[in-house]
């Protein structure tokens, strides 16, 4: 005999949407920012280092690039130019004053 499901769990299998793989529109964007701010331009340094393979792969499939210097570059582009919005944003908490009059 089978154990009931609890209300409101489904047996359905659940599948993730991750969207799709970034757009090469998108990695074109941002390597021509980073070339634009002079972050790109002679490969003059080598980085060496043991990395999981299957990160490798994950990252590969996800931006759609075969490369691995070409993900590399994609990888620090990324780090270099990364959007701090979200911290600037919970810095702000608490700085609106209690008396503004807000329309919501």
């Amino acid at each position: 005999m089978e154990a009931a499901m609890p209300p409101g769990v489904s047996e359905a299998s659940v599948a993730f949407d991750w969207g799709d793989p970034a757009q090469p529109d998108r990695r074109a964007s941002m390597l021509a920012t980073a070339r634009q701010q002079g972050l790109i331009g002679t490969k003059d340094k080598t980085i060496g280092g043991r990395v999981p393979s299957v990160l490798v792969e994950a990252a590969k499939a996800r931006s759609g690039i075969s490369s691995d210097s070409e993900l590399l570059l994609y990888a620090l582009s990324k780090v270099a130019l990364e959007d701090d919005f979200g911290t600037r944003l919970l810095a702000l908490k608490g700085s609106v004053p209690k008396d503004v009059a807000l329309d919501v």
